[in-house]
């Protein structure tokens, strides 16, 4: 129904009349679709295949197909082909690879209709109206062969012998009414193709990304580390204390890694600076198993800053030893602010400690402050070595320290003049290149003017209390000569924002277009930016990140909005960036959220980012993640009234002028034994037309009272053979035509057993039976009848002859299994164009029944796989499963499951694609597409109980009951996080 379209208001639709209805529709959707964005059929960004396309060469660069895909479309192409002799191939076949390798095009996703996963999808891509045309004119027979590629033969069987012969027809239903993004307008668009691939950028110059939520629930969430171990793992620490361990599935284990809450000196005021500010681990940590913590810490009444050494449980891999701390290095703090707080360790192996200037305004601790006092610990970059420490002091220098030498200096010391670095990070280098490895980026919080980010090198003077940024504070100082300070190479003023929070240079693999590009935020305003090195200049170039649009962030899990507060960012074991943020910047807030940095444009080639993490030994429970932004896709569009006009024109009649059409090539099928006739069968096809079929219909009307609808004569489309050349299709086809016409899911008179029974069909049928009704009843008459029910009894073992011919595909000996199936379930094409209206628009037939439709996919013969054979006729089995759909999509829906004779609900934990695979393969489909969590595909009532919950499955299980999971009926989840799948 429109409403579920969201399309247009329900007070414009009670008071517009059907004559006006379609054109408003139309003006609205075209507004809509103006506003499409590169995307695939998969519903992710296109790539740049790794190597060169053979066929589909137009989309090499950037598109939606790898090598094996361009191989796939190209052997489809061939087997059309066939069909077809020299000079058809030379006309029609530019006409057949256009249409195919539209699957390849970055706009795939909008010329069939597929950026929004729940709706349904076009059969082939939508074409420009002059395209169409030269098409229709030229090959408009090869539509049929093109239907029947992609393994719809049977359903569109009667639609392509109706329309290939009227060109309004066949264009209403092949053209998209958008003009820009049909094809092939949308590769001569210079607006859409200016700067295809690469990052979107708004008017302003602003980098336009999303993001994904990871973790929730947080109490300031102050760092994120990951093992470099091949587990994926990563480690968050809140400001109270507490270490977390998340696995790579998002999940988070129940028992901290750590625990120093007791020891941690923090309050609940929001902008207190210390508690438990950074962790890392050792980069052997699979085989020095040590971690290593930077907190602030109370003793006798003196504030510390505290750095402490921890090993690993010997039971428990996720989890420290709370016994075996030892403390590195403790510094007197004179004030509770400007506490630094990171810790990172080197290419080089050392550790590395950034600790802030000892508090207050201005440093104003001795002569010079302590920043440039290369005698105290404060407001310096450490470096420091923690290896083969245990029976020794806790640390050694590392023997290439700059001031190890110098009298009155510290030789832990590696930089300083810093005032209070926070959140500091090293390159990885470029992944082929390696150019920049190993280069460490600070960002270093300002006074009253500026906020700088700076490149650490050993030995360098930072300037401060000298100098804020590029600016003099100290004038004094600023102007003596021996400062020899390091410029940092990128500063701001405070009315971009007040605190920076340093970041991260990509490195990934997932986001290519982001390669090099160091992204930061400020904490106070909230501000995202990001800075790219000139390699040839060596000067930053500056960029705001904004979040994308709704339209530009409509893929599956995104979202484009965040908390305020960036407290910190990160980077997980595979080069993927985060930040950490809150909207309450307290200890004790539970408002803390990690978000994953996505890029929208453009995404690697398939397959050479994928991992495999180790398994990890888990001791505990695990609490899974549940995101609580709203995802973009799932965001109902809004659309402004449109006003009603009444006009009145004077009828015009044109002069009729004779067209004269020129035949195009036909092709030229190959000729196919026909199956073994009997008496039966001779006797019905000396008639000059196909069987009629009817169908009983049950009827239910408000009253409750029962009617009996008279069976509706159907005909069906003629066979008669049109007179053409030899390399016609009509007359080389007679045969073939026939029996794929005849093959069409058609239902006659329900015919009668030996006890004068009423021979019933297995239930798993009944939904391809009312679609074949569809088929073949006109939409005037079938959207004005009552809600039809369909009878289904017991299979009969003997068939009536007039049932031979029109009986569905998947009950004959050798069913037709087509090589090539598209990646989600086509929409139900319909012969009638008010219906085909419909389809296109996003409106649901009003034939298909309110409320909840339940669809389940026949597979193999007879009932399928959901029944078995018992006293008294046909069960369901145990286990059998469906998806329940509010919109009558058969492909999606949520997942329930038949248990102890009642049908339940799935909770969605631990809920994983290779669990939506097993119910997709029951229902008959090869594959789940995508699981949608939090009841997104439909919320069941209070009368469905929830019958399973924790279902992990391997993938190769029969049914979820073989999945390791919960008891049957054992859930801590509400309906709330039913799941759903959609299949394909």
């Amino acid at each position: 129904m429109i409403q579920t379209c969201n399309l247009v208001p329900r007070c414009i639709l009670q008071h517009t009349s059907p004559h006006h209805l379609l054109p408003i529709l139309l003006l609205l959707l075209r507004t809509w679709w103006g506003s499409c964005h590169p995307q695939c059929l998969d519903y992710k960004p296109p790539f740049e295949p790794r190597q060169p396309l053979a066929f589909c060469k137009e989309y090499s660069k950037f598109g939606c197909c790898d090598v094996e895909k361009d191989e796939e479309i190209l052997g489809r192409f061939y087997t059309i082909m066939e069909n077809f002799d020299h000079s058809g191939y030379a006309a029609c076949g530019k006409y057949v690879r256009s249409i195919l390798c539209q699957e390849c095009s970055p706009y795939a996703a909008h010329l069939y209709d597929t950026e929004d996963a729940n709706t349904p999808m076009r059969v082939l891509p939508g074409l420009c109206g002059d395209y169409c045309s030269d098409y229709w004119r030229q090959c408009r027979y090869t539509l049929s062969l093109l239907l029947e590629d992609v393994g719809n033969s049977q359903q569109f069987a009667n639609l392509t012998a109706t329309i290939e012969e009227d060109h309004r027809r066949f264009c209403e239903f092949l053209v998209l009414k958008d003009k820009e993004y049909c094809y092939p307008s949308v590769l001569t668009n210079a607006e859409l193709n200016a700067n295809l691939g690469l990052l979107n950028e708004d008017p302003e110059g602003c980098l336009e990304l999303c993001l994904q939520e990871v973790a929730n629930g947080l109490r300031n969430p102050v760092a994120m580390i990951h093992a470099d171990d091949g587990t994926h793992r990563f480690f968050v620490a809140e400001q109270l204390g507490y270490v977390w361990v998340y696995l790579a599935n998002g999940s988070r284990i129940d028992r901290p890694f750590l625990n120093l809450t007791k020891a941690v000196l923090t309050s609940p005021w929001a902008g207190d600076e210390r508690g438990f500010l950074c962790i890392a681990l050792h980069p052997r940590f699979t085989t020095v198993r040590k971690a290593y913590v930077y907190y602030s810490v109370s003793v006798k009444k003196e504030e510390r800053i505290r750095i402490s050494e921890f090993t690993v449980s010997v039971h428990d891999d996720n989890q420290l030893d709370h016994s075996s701390e030892r403390t590195i290095l403790e510094v007197v703090e004179p004030a509770s602010n400007h506490n630094g707080g990171q810790l990172l360790f080197g290419h080089d192996g050392y550790l590395y400690i950034f600790i802030g200037d000892g508090g207050r305004a201005g440093d104003p601790f001795g002569k010079f402050g302590n920043s440039q006092n290369k005698s105290t610990l404060l407001g310096k970059v450490l470096r420091v070595d923690v290896d083969f420490n245990d029976n020794g002091a806790p640390y050694s220098i590392p023997s290439d320290n700059p001031f190890l030498g110098e009298k009155e200096a510290r030789p832990e010391v590696y930089a300083y003049g810093v005032r209070n670095m926070w959140r500091c990070s090293i390159d990885r280098g470029d992944p082929v290149t390696t150019e920049g490895r190993g280069r460490m980026l600070c960002g270093d919080v300002g006074q009253n003017k500026y906020e700088e980010v700076d490149l650490i090198v050993k030995g360098g003077n930072y300037g401060w209390r000298a100098k804020e940024g590029f600016s003099c504070y100290d004038r004094k100082l600023c102007q003596n000569s021996s400062l020899d300070d390091v410029l940092p190479i990128f500063a701001y003023p405070h009315k971009l924002g007040k605190s920076v929070t340093g970041g991260y240079i990509y490195r990934g693999c997932q986001m290519p277009n982001l390669n090099g590009l160091y992204i930061f935020g400020d904490f106070m305003s909230g501000r995202l930016m990001s800075l790219r090195e000139n390699v040839t200049t060596g000067e930053w170039q500056y960029n705001e990140i904004c979040m994308g649009r709704d339209q530009t962030c409509r893929f599956p899990k995104l979202i484009n909005s965040y908390y305020k507060y960036i407290i910190s960012f990160a980077e997980d074991e595979a080069g993927e960036l985060y930040f950490l943020a809150t909207g309450v910047p307290s200890a004790t807030a539970r408002g803390g959220v990690i978000y994953k940095i996505v890029d929208p444009s453009r995404r690697a080639p398939p397959g050479k980012c994928s991992i495999k993490p180790s398994p990890v030994k888990i001791k505990g429970k695990l609490i899974h993640f549940h995101p609580k932004e709203e995802y973009v896709i799932n965001k109902k569009p809004t659309t402004t009234a449109v006003p009603t006009t009444t006009t009145t024109t004077k009828p015009t009649t044109k002069k009729k002028t004779r067209i004269v059409i020129k035949k195009p090539p036909m092709p030229t099928r190959k000729k196919t034994k026909p199956p073994p006739t009997t008496a039966a069968t001779r006797k019905t096809t000396r008639k000059t037309t196909l069987p009629t079929t009817t169908l009983a219909l049950k009827t239910t009307t408000k009253s409750a009272s029962t009617t009996t609808v008279k069976p509706r004569t159907v005909q069906m489309a003629a066979t008669t053979p049109a007179t053409t050349s030899s390399t016609g299709y009509r007359t080389t086809s007679t045969t073939a035509d026939s029996s794929r016409i005849a093959k069409t899911p058609t239902i006659t008179t329900p015919s009668t057993g030996r006890h004068g029974r009423p021979l019933q069909y297995p239930p798993s049928t009944t939904s391809q039976y009312f679609k074949a009704q569809l088929l073949t009843t006109p939409s005037t008459k079938l959207l004005k009848q009552p809600h039809m029910t369909l009878i289904s009894t017991p299979y009969p073992k003997a068939l009536d002859h007039r049932m031979t011919t029109a009986w569905p595909p998947y009950f004959s000996q050798a069913p037709l299994v087509p090589s090539y199936r598209p990646q989600r379930p086509l929409i139900n094409t319909t012969l009638f164009k008010t219906q085909e209206e419909k389809l296109w628009l996003g409106e649901k037939l009003e034939s298909a029944g309110e409320g909840n439709q339940v669809f389940k996919r026949p597979t193999g013969r007879g009932r399928g796989q959901g029944y078995k054979k018992a006293r008294g006729g046909w069960r369901l089995r145990v286990g059998s499963v469906r998806l329940v759909s509010a919109e009558g999509l058969p492909d999606r829906g949520r997942v329930e499951i038949f248990i102890r004779g009642q049908w339940g609900t799935v909770c969605d934990d631990l809920f994983t694609i290779k669990s939506g695979s097993i119910v997709c393969r029951q229902l008959g489909f090869s594959t789940a597409l995508a699981v949608m969590k939090r009841a997104v595909l439909g919320e069941a009532d209070d009368s469905v109980r929830i019958l399973l919950d924790d279902v992990e499955c391997e993938g190769g299980e029969r049914s979820l009951l073989e999945c390791k999971r919960s008891r049957v009926g054992k859930h801590n989840c509400s309906h709330a996080e039913d799941v759903g799948v959609i299949c394909g």
